[in-house]
């Protein structure tokens, strides 16, 4: 699963042939969640609450940086990283 960011102990990736909705993928030690990049909303798994307001900032932030990645990965191309949080 190749990673798009890190920062605070957040790890962002994304799957090649993964399922639809465009989403990306955070693990934050033991804890998992999928993010849908166009409603931001949390689809599956949980985070610790500053955890989650953390990727969702910085979702927002990148939330076109993130669907063209979602559009790389469909075609099999290599993703570009995504600049963290300052």
């Amino acid at each position: 699963m190749p990673e798009i960011s890190r920062f605070y102990g957040l790890v962002m990736t994304m799957y090649w042939n993964d399922h639809q909705p465009a989403h990306f993928h955070v693990r934050y030690g033991e804890w998992m969640a999928e993010i849908d990049i166009r409603t931001l909303a949390l689809m599956r798994g949980s985070l610790p609450p500053r955890a989650l307001a953390l990727t969702i900032e910085w979702a927002l932030q990148h939330q076109q940086d993130l669907l063209r990645q979602w559009n790389r990965a469909r075609r099999q191309q290599p993703l570009q990283p995504i600049p963290p949080l300052p």
